[in-house]
């Protein structure tokens, strides 16, 4: 563990940096590189959420962890679904003797990890995902290393929820210019007025069962619309 004071001076500095990322995937990358370097843990691991029910792996410290994830996916059990839907943090201190998910514990005992901490990335208005630390070793991780582990998802959580906010702003932003460009070639190609031309894009868009901006895209890469 890294001493208390040269802890604190990190999280400052960490707090600083993330948001200064320029993208979602620099400001994960910042979460799990201290992570490994505050705690206990040999790999570490960030499960978004999207929308309601999808969730993936967003990066991970080694290609162990996104494996473990496809564990938890495929069996629909594990320390991640509880932490998304019931406890914000959880500790599993040996997989070889864990009860709560005997199926899950079982298989990521034979991949070789043994100790675990989960914690609920979220801010009071949204659940970003988790953070998961994994240890070689059985009873890795102590009460230090769990409070590290809540002050760090805490900080990367409030990062993420405006780097996703920013990113789904700017997919909105662009969606809105490509269906304005798509409007324009429909306007000038038919002599359409504005409303005209935007209901064309929508009928096709209902019609063919096409996201309105997938039929802008088509209009503008193909100078056709979809069929």
């Amino acid at each position: 563990m890294t001493t208390v004071p040269k802890l604190a001076h990190d999280f400052a500095e960490l707090a600083a940096s993330l948001h200064d990322q320029p993208t979602i995937e620099h400001t994960i990358e910042k979460v799990l590189s201290f992570a490994l370097n505050a705690t206990s843990a040999d790999h570490a691991g960030v499960i978004l959420v999207h929308g309601s029910e999808t969730i993936e792996t967003a990066a991970a410290t080694d290609p162990l962890v996104a494996e473990l994830d496809k564990i938890e996916m495929e069996l629909g059990e594990g320390p991640d679904l509880t932490v998304l839907s019931d406890q914000p943090v959880v500790l599993v201190n040996d997989t070889h003797t864990e009860q709560r998910w005997p199926a899950w514990a079982a298989m990521v005992a034979q991949a070789g990890v043994r100790s675990l901490v989960g914690v609920r990335l979220h801010t009071p208005g949204t659940t970003v995902g988790t953070m998961n630390l994994y240890a070689n070793g059985p009873d890795t991780f102590d009460a230090d290393d769990i409070a590290v582990a809540q002050i760090l998802a805490r900080h990367a959580a409030v990062a993420l929820a405006s780097a996703l906010n920013a990113k789904n702003l700017w997919q909105a932003v662009d969606a809105r210019k490509r269906i304005g460009q798509a409007q324009g070639i429909l306007m000038e190609r038919f002599d359409l007025n504005d409303s005209q031309a935007f209901a064309v894009l929508l009928r096709y868009s209902q019609d063919n069962n096409i996201k309105l901006r997938v039929v802008a895209e088509t209009l503008i890469e193909t100078r056709e619309l979809p069929d």
